[in-house]
């Protein structure tokens, strides 16, 4: 299996996904039911974290089809456009989703303000992602661009987005060093947040309640996101160096999972139940533990990209 192999297993998730975990927010928002918020939510994130390796594979398809013969350069680069800016969308309504399943928590409720941003969020990224979806099966399927009367011509202009980005994180001599330093302070504020987090649940400073440490997750998912931006960058800069290196495929897979286990810590009751003094459950200390072995080996593949991989 290669990347293109697991490019069509994950390209239809993102789209599929979202028409569900939409479809159950409205409902929710109908029926006034908390539970489907919830669940919706829940949803929305997983797929926006999907939507990250989905992107990333899709260069790793591109370039195994881009020289076979009836595939137009121009509808794979205005794929890869179109892509960009809808994961762009999805992983800010991922955000916004998991900042509501904290608020849940801290306010048990969902402030109105955030739900409207959700639903406007969700619509606006369901709508660009179909729209990348549709621009994917145009690049093998012609019958698609004659019932639809798409020609190559129709879709150029759009097609240099992605490179454009990369062009101008790679030549323009500020921002790659700005992106590193982004990217070390996102990493200092993850896992600052989590290794507190985490030595709590397994019986360090057991003077603080678990809710109090609580109220720092948003810093620990604002310093994801930094690093989820500007990790994106890297790759549109450079994709080459980083679809053939053992090492990012790795990373990705255990940021995967990293991103679950944090899920453990927003939904959960166990956690919260911990006040001053009290010790965790033993199956919070397994997901604590698991937690903190998954960021260091997302640094350590992070930090063995040139080594393993041969790149840079």
């Amino acid at each position: 299996m290669d990347l293109t192999h697991i490019h069509l297993l994950l390209n239809h998730f993102p789209t599929v996904g979202y028409i569900i975990g939409g479809g159950l927010f409205l409902l929710s928002l109908v029926a006034k039911s908390d539970d489907l918020k919830r669940a919706s939510l829940v949803v929305l994130l997983g797929i926006a974290l999907l939507a990250i390796p989905t992107y990333m594979s899709g260069n790793g398809a591109q370039a195994a089809i881009r020289s076979l013969p009836g595939v137009s350069k121009s509808l794979i680069e205005a794929h890869e456009g179109a892509a960009l800016v809808a994961i762009a969308f999805m992983e800010f309504t991922g955000a916004f989703a998991w900042l509501g399943l904290w608020q849940f928590r801290r306010l048990a409720r969902v402030p109105g303000w955030n739900l409207a941003v959700i639903l406007v969020l969700t619509l606006v990224s369901l709508g660009l992602m179909t729209r990348a979806s549709n621009l994917g099966g145009e690049i093998r399927h012609a019958e698609i661009r004659a019932a639809e009367g798409a020609g190559v011509e129709t879709v150029a202009a759009e097609g240099a987005l992605a490179r454009t980005v990369g062009s101008f994180v790679t030549e323009t001599p500020w921002m790659w060093p700005t992106c590193e330093t982004l990217h070390f302070v996102g990493l200092t504020l993850l896992l600052g947040v989590v290794l507190l987090v985490d030595l709590r649940v397994l019986g360090v400073m057991k003077g603080v309640s678990f809710a109090s440490l609580h109220r720092l997750l948003p810093w620990a998912a604002f310093g994801f996101g930094v690093n989820v931006i500007t990790g994106m960058l890297f790759f549109v800069g450079i994709p080459g160096q980083y679809i053939n290196n053992t090492a990012f495929y790795w990373k990705v897979g255990l940021v995967m999972l990293a991103g679950l286990n944090a899920v453990y810590f927003t939904l959960l009751e166990e956690p919260w139940e911990m006040g001053p003094g009290e010790d965790a459950p033993f199956t919070a200390k397994i997901a604590a533990a698991s937690a903190m072995v998954l960021w260091v080996s997302v640094m350590y593949f992070g930090s063995m990209l040139p080594f393993i991989g041969n790149s840079f």
